[in-house]
């Protein structure tokens, strides 16, 4: 498989890189290399300057305010913002629920919703894990009782990601228990995190941030009006969900920005140590990780040609996510072994937007190498665990 791109290609990625460098504020760049976790208000400000550009919806439809870019100009785009660095999109309105609503939504559903998304003046988060049930996401509890012109909800989503931000949450309801198959009864639902008897609930991770939350739900009423599509076919609509998310969990282009900066760190002498480009067996390392890269960078290629012909994401989507996220921890363990005795210090405050370069512990050495490294073992559970990604490879492209 071969990758060419025309002289209009070209200059559309020239396009890119420049508004990236020049369009997207300065203190954002700062905080993306000094890895100052972005709060909401900066992300939501570099998202909407993507859509006052014109890209927020780099991958909807034009119907809807997409941009209507062709598989290249998608594929660039992705690569661009990984090469300048920019922050990734919260994916989970533009991402998830967006697609979803305009695909199987109602047209009053999507006049409401689909502006303000497109736009970021709403923050979602998604609620699909319970405390009881997280890979087997069949077994979900949280019900959602018709009550006249309202479902009445009860239960508990867990690992909400960013829940703390959001103003509004899809969820994956039980509405009814009538049938031997566990997938079915299951609805998808829209809810107002400022509706009464919703709780949010934060769940601290071992780098000290809090990325995740519980949300619980108490008898909390939403309007008919807010199920997705026909009720019971939730678990169809979640699965469309999930492929999406998959492919997107791969971060093919971020894993390859990652490594040609550990490539050009291992190039440079640290307090008079030799350069790890003298390591060979790092090296090798680095070298076989950019082989696989370019192999998944392929197969996600193959993907967004699939969604971009109007297909959803297969079996292709599993392989993404869960040999993706296994390259993302590899690289993860290569900064560390890299940062060696500067991965043990974590001062947060060395991390927090403003904090003077010339006072960071060891002037800017020791890393957040160790810290990510913990938080991201997630990265292969998340989405759906890589042990089920493996099942449904096996079963829907081996045959087994």
């Amino acid at each position: 498989m071969h990758v060419t791109f025309s002289a209009e290609e070209l200059a559309f990625r020239d396009e890119l890189g420049a508004f990236f460098q020049e369009k997207v504020p300065q203190d954002i760049h700062d905080n993306q290399r000094q890895h100052v976790p972005l709060s909401r208000d900066n992300q939501l400000r570099f998202q909407k300057a993507l859509y006052a550009k014109g890209w927020a919806g780099y991958n909807w439809p034009v119907e809807y305010g997409g941009t209507g870019w062709s598989l290249v100009q998608k594929y660039l785009f992705q690569k661009e913002m990984a090469d300048a660095n920019m922050p990734p999109i919260v994916p989970f309105g533009l991402g998830m629920v967006g697609p979803i609503i305009y695909t199987y939504g109602s047209a009053e559903q999507k006049q409401r919703f689909l502006p303000d998304i497109l736009a970021s003046n709403a923050w979602w988060c998604q609620g699909y894990s319970e405390p009881g049930s997280g890979s087997d996401l069949a077994s979900l509890k949280t019900r959602a009782d018709r009550d006249g012109d309202h479902y009445v909800v009860n239960g508990s989503k867990t690992w909400t990601t960013l829940a703390q931000y959001a103003d509004w949450i899809f969820c994956l309801v039980r509405t009814s228990s009538d049938s031997a198959r566990r997938q079915d009864g299951i609805s998808f639902l829209l809810v107002d995190m400022t509706s009464p008897g919703v709780s949010v609930r934060p769940i601290i991770t071992i780098d000290g941030s809090h990325e995740f939350n519980e949300v619980h739900f108490d008898n909390v009423r939403v309007p008919l009006a807010n199920l997705v599509g026909e009720e019971g076919k939730g678990w169809t609509y979640g699965k469309v969900l999930l492929q999406h998310e998959r492919t997107d969990t791969a971060g093919v282009a971020r894993t390859q920005f990652r490594l040609r900066e550990l490539r050009a760190q291992a190039e440079q002498s640290v307090r008079g140590a030799a350069p790890l480009r003298e390591d060979r067996n790092f090296m090798r390392r680095i070298a076989a990780l950019e082989v696989e890269l370019k192999a998944l960078e392929y197969t996600e290629l193959r993907t967004l040609a699939a969604v971009s012909s109007g297909k959803a994401p297969g079996a292709e989507s599993s392989i993404l996510k869960f040999k993706g996220t296994e390259l993302q921890q590899a690289v993860d363990e290569l900064y560390v072994e890299a940062a060696g005795y500067y991965a043990l210090p974590w001062v947060p405050q060395q991390y927090v937007a403003g904090f003077p370069d010339a006072e960071r512990i060891g002037a800017g050495v020791e890393t957040d190498s160790a810290p990510r490294y913990f938080n991201f073992r997630k990265a292969s559970i998340y989405g759906g665990s890589n042990e089920m990604q493996k099942n449904i490879v096996a079963k829907h492209v081996l045959g087994l």
